[in-house]
């Protein structure tokens, strides 16, 4: 029997959000400005830029959510792979068996349709699986960039930047950018104190 692992869906984060473009407003007052590494600093009603790539990488709740998504994922992947080798197992025994004249015509046919039923269930089970990883990852990036989204939003109102972009690596977004327009280590940064504070909030809660 041919058995088609389970591939494991692991998470395309930047292929879902390529695209993503942040225009936000906010009040005239209080603009605090960005200072970067060298003393440069971004102002209200700069066009900045977030490299998303960087910030997944260094985002706390990402790291966190990704991790049990793979342990599950992992999961899921070898319990298949278990059913799938004992049915190989069977399958085996049963030829075994038929090539020596130790089944009946009778008991060869129930055995023959009931291990047919065993793979195709097992082919059924590995589809839904598969299908209910990709719609929890699916999720799961709805929360990051939601996550993100809301936390830009409420940013901007402090900073009152005209737009807030974002680029990486493969869209290119922002083909050349002046570094003081990057305001990704900040943005990580509030991020982490963000998510680290609701994280041990919860902890407290359990």
């Amino acid at each position: 029997m041919k058995h088609t692992p389970l591939i494991l869906s692991i998470i395309a984060f930047l292929a879902a959000a390529t695209a993503l473009v942040l225009t936000l407003t906010a009040p005239k007052n209080h603009h605090k400005p960005v200072e970067n590494a060298d003393g440069i600093q971004a102002v209200a009603g700069d066009i900045v830029y977030i490299r998303l790539d960087t910030l997944m990488m260094q985002y706390d709740m990402y790291s966190d959510l990704q991790s049990a998504f793979e342990a599950k994922a992992q999961n899921v992947d070898s319990d298949l792979n278990k059913k799938a080798r004992k049915l190989e197992s069977d399958i085996k025994n049963f030829e075994n068996q038929i090539n020596k004249g130790l089944l009946t015509r009778s008991a060869a046919e129930q055995q023959n349709n009931s291990l047919q039923q065993r793979q195709a269930n097992l082919q059924n089970e590995a589809a839904q699986k598969q299908q209910e990883l990709a719609e929890e990852s699916q999720v799961l990036i709805n929360q990051v960039m939601y996550a993100i989204q809301s936390y830009l939003e409420s940013y901007n109102e402090e900073h009152n930047f005209a737009a807030i972009l974002t680029t990486t690596a493969a869209t290119n977004v922002v083909i050349v950018g002046s570094p003081a327009l990057d305001i990704t280590q900040e943005v990580v940064e509030g991020l982490n104190a963000e998510y680290i504070k609701t994280r041990n909030s919860n902890k407290k809660s359990e």
